[in-house]
This record gives C-alpha cells, sequence and structure tokens, in this order.
C-alpha cells in the first residue's frame, strides 16, 4: 500500500511537472518561432505554427540596429550594479549575523521594512535628484537606484545565510588568532558563494528587465537599456511584432547562458538552510 501511494505520488507529480513545462514553454517557444516569420505571417498561419521559411532578416535587422548600444548599456549597468550590491550586502549581513548589539533589531528592521517601499512612489524625487546632480539621460543614473532597491532584499536574504554558518568555525579562527576581517574574508565570505550566487542571478534578472527608471531616467537611444529597445519597432499605428520577438530572444540569451552556468550554485543557495547540521 505504501508503494503504491509512493507510485501515484511520483506519477502526480511527473503530470504536474510536465503541465508547468507546457505552461512555462510556450510564450518562450511563441517568442523564437514568431522571431523567424515576416511581418505578417503570425496573421495568416497560426500563433504556434513553425515559420514557414526561417527568415533571418529579422535577426540582421536587430543586429545592424541600435540593439548593440542597448546590450552593453545592460551588461554595464547591470555588472558595476550587481558588484556593488554584493559587496555591500556583504558587508552589511556579517554584523547583523554575527555580531550582538542594540542597534541591530532596530537597524535590521529598517532594512526589512525598506523592501516594502513601492519603486513608483520614488520615480519623482529619484528623476529631480539626478537632474540636479548631472546624471540625467545617462547609462550611470541607473545604478544608483538600482543599488538603492536591490539591496535590502539582498541584506535580508544573505544575512539569514551567513547566521546558518556554524559558530564553532568563527570560534576556532578567534582561538587562531584571526581577527574579525580575516575571518569574515577568509570563512564567512567563502561558506556564502552558493548565497552570493543565488543573489547574483535573482539582481541580475530584476536589473536586466527593469523599465520604469530605465524609462525615466534616461531619454535618449545612446543611454537607453534592452527594456526600451522595442520602441524601435513599434510604428504610430502598428508594430512589427516579428523584429520585437527578435529583440526578445537576444534579449534573453544573456540571462539564460547566465542560469546555465550557476545553476547548480543556485539551487544549493536556495536549499542552504532548510536543514541544519
Amino acid at each position: 500500500m505504501k508503494k503504491k501511494k509512493i507510485t501515484i505520488g511520483k506519477i502526480i507529480a511527473g503530470i504536474l511537472a510536465i503541465v508547468w513545462l507546457f505552461v512555462t514553454g510556450a510564450p518562450f517557444y511563441f517568442m523564437v518561432a514568431s522571431a523567424f516569420k515576416e511581418q505578417f505571417e503570425l496573421f495568416t498561419s497560426g500563433v504556434f505554427a513553425m515559420p514557414k521559411g526561417f527568415y533571418l532578416d529579422n535577426l540582421k535587422e536587430v543586429i545592424e540596429s541600435n540593439f548593440p548600444s542597448y546590450l552593453l548599456n545592460s551588461l554595464t549597468v547591470v555588472a558595476i550594479s550587481l558588484v556593488l550590491i554584493l559587496i555591500t550586502a556583504s558587508f552589511a549581513s556579517y554584523p547583523f549575523s554575527r555580531f550582538k548589539f542594540k542597534l541591530n533589531k532596530p537597524l535590521f528592521a529598517v532594512v526589512v521594512a525598506a523592501m516594502a517601499v513601492p519603486i513608483h512612489v520614488t520615480l519623482l524625487p529619484v528623476f529631480q535628484l539626478t537632474q540636479k546632480i548631472g546624471l540625467y539621460d545617462s547609462i550611470a543614473a541607473l545604478i544608483g537606484p538600482y543599488v538603492a532597491f536591490n539591496l535590502p532584499i539582498s541584506v535580508f536574504i544573505l544575512t539569514s545565510f551567513m547566521a546558518e554558518i556554524p559558530n564553532e568555525l568563527e570560534e576556532s579562527a578567534e582561538i587562531d588568532g584571526c581577527g574579525k576581517f580575516r575571518t569574515f574574508f577568509n570563512i564567512i565570505l567563502p561558506l556564502s558563494k552558493p548565497g552570493l550566487a543565488t543573489l547574483a542571478i535573482y539582481n541580475s534578472v530584476n536589473m536586466w528587465n527593469e523599465f520604469s527608471f530605465a524609462l525615466v531616467l534616461t531619454q535618449s537611444p545612446k543611454s537607453r537599456t534592452l527594456p526600451l529597445s522595442i520602441w524601435e519597432y513599434q510604428g504610430q499605428y502598428q508594430a512589427n511584432i516579428p523584429l520585437i520577438m527578435a529583440v526578445l530572444t537576444f534579449s534573453a540569451i544573456p540571462m539564460i547562458i547566465a542560469f546555465a552556468i550557476g545553476q547548480d550554485k543556485l539551487i544549493k543557495g536556495m536549499m542552504a538552510g532548510a536543514v541544519k547540521g
């Protein structure tokens, strides 16, 4: 009876997994297939029909447009912002997770409260500040908001991760003469690599797809990022859907590569702390 229950459970889990694969895979298939269709082929054939002929002019037109500039801007902004987030979150999470002081809980409560601040409430103040300091319409204008709005959740997650590291390791390091800084760099930080990898992928996806700040803080094509690139292919009365799908396909490739490289560390980071040992 127990074996039957386990078998039925596995069958149900398999069916649900297949259904979820179709739910998540159908939009991706539509995006890639549409990128190889002519402009009006979407209306003459089925939405999920295979392309009649692999029409490569869409991909060629995207590559020859301003897309490489948008791609470079996104890579630059995400890379700089991500490095700043991981460094700042690491230094902030260490005292929150390992030190006992009076302001620990109040300060951590402020960090948690900052996670609830909606982005749209800050658009006007950030826009005015960016204009006053002369960063408007530049990719540098995006770095500050990206770091500020992704830092609270990064500190929250990394603090929980570092808190699960056994205290015995830190105590042994202190007995051997290691100070706090050396303990942090030689023990805590290396053991936090799965958590840092999780944050890297999570924040990269958020910043890669971010639209609101990119729309408000940039104006000219030289400063736009990938989420704004689809404007190139929208006319006054219609949009070139296959070209937009080609742009989205190219935009998704870097994130797919990043996930494929770091998926093992991502899974370890997500599972960290689930079982104490």
